[in-house]
């Protein structure tokens, strides 16, 4: 009998292998990067639930698998925060801009345990694109730059983890120092609605 933990990990990586993901820049399974996303996740937690939904997170989004299918396999609670983790889709003709703000408000909105898986997948996802995409990650630095002021109920660990290698990356690249105005989020918002 296998424990939660790896049936979600079994789960993720026959889904991300059945979808013929890849990792963007490496070309390797994709399964390194929830694997990475563990990996930090259990640096500040035991918690057998959520290192199952950081192995899922990109699931609901990026394979077939649907929420029902993860609710019925790994119960409610996986479910959930594998839910609050993922985008709700992007309206036809929908900008940049927009889309991210409806993500920013979506996961800032969630609980402290999907903020925290949440913190976890910014440092890998952050780490990878300043190495192989210093171009994308100019702008990529500074969206999330702005979407971890929004997820202070996560785990301080990781939110001061993700907050070092955001700044040091903006510093690498030679980006300028950029301050977020305390009412851009709300004025964005607003843009959209």
């Amino acid at each position: 009998m296998y424990t939660l933990e790896e049936r979600a990990r079994r789960y993720a990586t026959k889904a991300h292998a059945a979808a013929g993901q890849r990792r963007k820049y490496t070309d390797e399974p994709y399964i390194v990067h929830p694997a990475a996303v563990v990996e930090l996740v259990r640096s500040v937690s035991d918690d057998e639930e959520m290192l199952a939904a950081a192995w899922l997170h990109d699931t609901v989004e990026d394979t077939p698998g649907t929420l029902d299918d993860l609710e019925q396999r790994f119960g409610p609670r996986v479910a959930s925060l594998v839910a609050m983790l993922t985008n709700s889709g992007n309206l036809p003709g929908q900008n940049r801009t927009a889309r991210k703000v409806a993500h920013f408000r979506h996961t800032a909105a969630a609980s402290p345990d999907a903020q925290t898986i949440k913190l976890a997948d910014i440092i890998d996802n952050t780490r990878s694109i300043i190495h192989f995409d210093p171009h994308f990650a100019r702008i990529y630095l500074i969206e999330k730059r702005v979407q971890i002021t929004l997820l202070t109920a996560g785990n301080k660990t990781l939110w001061q983890l993700a907050d070092r290698i955001i700044e040091q990356g903006i510093h690498q690249l030679g980006q300028p120092p950029y301050s977020v105005p305390d009412d851009w989020f709300t004025l964005q918002e607003a843009k959209y609605r």
